[in-house]
């Protein structure tokens, strides 16, 4: 499995292409909102010659959900969620406006995620693993065989993901990351929703937020 890693609008979003020798593609949270950014999506597409199979959100706040319309309208796949992050993304219209973003399209989910679910595509299967407290409804998908998480907004470079926002709670993150992250081993790479990415040793190691 390759990992593509594209990074838009104004919050700096890691937008995820995930693809194999089959050419079949996923794309987690994109972020593209501008013109340009959409293009630059298609563009990677078109480039590889991938086929867009699958639409997955780790969770729905605003800067990870940008571009679900555009990704499901041009490519014709479903969104697949957690179902404790639906209002979540049923909230972000409220709000999308008073962000700078008054052209935020709803994309509704078509399917659920869930706990131990097996994410295929390719040759490649994703395990789903259930880490709220960032979100509620958040999820990261690990890929055993390439030792890789695709970890949106749990664990950070040296950080974890903010706590403050509504459905958000410090202790249950900090659950998440010591059951679900802290167990894989260290050599697994987590490629974060923000920033650059890094390993489960390295933060067992060196993160602040949990020594």
């Amino acid at each position: 499995m390759k990992v593509t890693c594209l990074t838009f609008n104004p919050f700096q979003e890691n937008t995820y292409l995930l693809h194999d020798e089959t050419k079949e593609c996923v794309v987690v949270d994109p972020g593209c909102y501008e013109q340009h950014e959409r293009e630059q999506l298609k563009k990677f597409i078109e480039d590889n010659s991938l086929q867009v199979v699958r639409l997955l959100n780790t969770h729905c706040h605003i800067d990870h959900v940008l571009g679900n319309k555009f990704v499901a309208d041009t490519y014709g796949v479903g969104l697949e969620i957690h179902p404790d992050d639906e209002q979540v993304l049923r909230a972000v219209p409220s709000y999308a406006g008073n962000y700078g973003f008054p052209q935020y399209a709803e994309q509704l989910p078509a399917s659920y995620l869930k706990e131990g679910e097996v994410v295929k595509f390719g040759k490649t299967a994703l395990q789903v693993l259930f880490t709220p407290g960032h979100a509620p409804g958040h999820v990261v998908f690990y890929n055993e065989p390439e030792q890789t998480v695709i970890g949106g907004d749990v664990l950070f470079q040296g950080s974890i993901g903010r706590t403050d926002l509504p459905g958000g709670d410090f202790n249950t993150l900090i659950s998440s990351i010591k059951t679900k992250l802290f167990t894989l081993p260290d050599e697994v790479t987590v490629y974060p929703g923000h920033g650059p990415e890094t390993t489960v040793g390295y933060e067992k190691k060196y993160n602040p937020f949990l020594r």
